[in-house]
């Protein structure tokens, strides 16, 4: 895959690896995550909304609840089988997502909530929760984490706060380092 962020598409020469031509993707799937030549996170939400969609079928025809099963428990179905879907890996893409796909996986829920009886979080909820979780994991680790390094550079030395990082590109910007660090910051 070629990322490639300029408005018209440029003739890049074909890779060659050893004599062998390797074939160029619009997406790939990486550990589960759905990466596209511009790092959009689209083909990602297509993914999950899919997915949550299908999971979501037992609550929504309310099969569960025809069977006399209690609210708790369809709580802990939704957390467990729709939720770990639709929230997977939100830390690499929460910052980054487009409203519109925000959107369309906060639809998903709402109709979840609906059924479930129950409020639920949104996906900015679980994204800046589970965010905020891997920083101060980061933080607490001595040296093991990659970022570790990155992050106490940030630390202010007259607070508990972290300084954010100069952010040139707004891609980067929604990124993991300055999007948590804002979260981390406007939390104390």
């Amino acid at each position: 895959m070629v990322i490639d962020f300029s408005r018209k598409p440029s003739d890049i020469a074909p890779v060659n690896i050893q004599g062998l031509d390797i074939e160029r993707v619009r997406t790939y799937k990486y550990l589960g995550v759905h990466l596209n030549n511009k790092l959009d996170w689209t083909d990602n939400t297509d993914s999950l909304y899919k997915r949550g969609q299908s999971r979501l079928y037992m609550l929504r025809l309310r099969r569960l609840g025809s069977f006399g099963v209690c609210r708790p428990l369809l709580r802990t179905f939704y957390e467990t089988v729709v939720a770990s879907v639709v929230s997977y890996a939100v830390v690499c893409w929460g910052g980054g997502c487009s409203e519109r796909d925000k959107k369309r996986l906060n639809r998903l829920i709402k109709r979840a909530s609906s059924v479930c009886g129950c409020p639920l979080d949104s996906i900015e909820v679980m994204g800046e929760r589970r965010a905020l979780a891997k920083l101060s994991t980061i933080m607490a680790t001595t040296t093991l984490h990659p970022l570790h390094q990155t992050v106490g550079a940030l630390s202010s030395s007259f607070s508990n706060r972290l300084r954010h990082p100069r952010c040139r590109k707004e891609r980067f910007h929604r990124s993991f380092i300055p999007n948590t660090i804002r979260l981390f910051n406007a939390a104390l």
